[in-house]
């Protein structure tokens, strides 16, 4: 009997989901809270909804701008960081090798293993670096293009979320009716919001929706073994050892 061809599937898109959570999360709660606030202070759901979409629009401007000083916070630092790893593997070989050997150690190889591991790295300075790069700093090179992706999907995103609880506000003339319809589409939108998410993640559903309805928005870090740019340190090295050819 054939065996059946094992597949897997990972989701990779990870930073995209996050500036998502981000910019739609921020923007529910902050419209939310703005138009609740609006409501027993003015008789006008005209007025709440010009002050919304006026909130809507700065904040996703700063949100967005946020979003791409951050992703190119993240590429200077990594890129300062490579080239000072760089500058050790030319200027002090013989510790950063010490340091690839506790690296290994502390995955249970011995040294009649590590050794030529250690040559391997060291007959090839850029693949060394970027061994430093993922196993003592725990640093993935960041995407050139992320920051204005990053700026738009987190502006774009808070735009669609802020939008959300102000539409009763453009139905509904009586600012009582469209308060408490309000209240009753925002906790329904980061539900929906919490289960998409979920099936993109493979985080079960009723954690993420938990998660999203309670936090309102703080980002969860993803559970270990889950795939993208958050991997943990062991499937990488695994995925090293197995390259070398060597036991893991």
């Amino acid at each position: 009997m054939p065996a059946t061809p094992h597949i897997e599937k990972h989701f990779t898109a990870t930073a995209t989901v996050r500036d998502i959570v981000i910019g739609m999360a921020d923007g529910l709660t902050v419209s939310f809270a703005l138009a609740a606030g609006l409501s027993v202070a003015v008789a006008s759901s005209s007025l709440v909804v010009t002050a919304g979409l006026a909130e809507i629009a700065a904040g996703s401007i700063a949100m967005g701008l946020g979003g791409y000083l951050a992703a190119k916070t993240d590429l200077e630092h990594y890129a300062a960081k490579r080239k000072r790893e760089l500058r050790e593997t030319e200027h002090i070989p013989e510790t950063e090798a010490e340091e690839v050997a506790e690296i290994f150690r502390g995955y249970g190889l011995r040294d009649e293993h590590i050794s030529p591991l250690i040559d391997s790295l060291q007959a090839n300075p850029s693949r060394w670096v970027d061994f430093m790069m993922h196993f003592e700093l725990g640093l993935e090179e960041p995407d050139p293009s992320r920051a204005r992706l990053s700026a738009w999907t987190i502006a774009l995103s808070y735009v669609i979320g802020g939008l959300i609880p102000l539409l009763p506000y453009m139905v509904f003339h009586d600012i009582v009716t469209a308060l408490w319809w309000s209240v009753a589409v925002t906790p329904v939108a980061l539900f929906v919001f919490g289960y998409v998410k979920s099936g993109f993640t493979g985080v079960p559903p009723g954690v993420a929706v938990s998660k999203r309805c309670w936090s309102a928005g703080l980002l969860q870090r993803r559970p270990s073994g889950s795939p993208g740019c958050w991997a943990e340190p062991e499937a990488r090295l695994l995925s090293f050892l197995r390259l070398v050819r060597l036991p893991a």
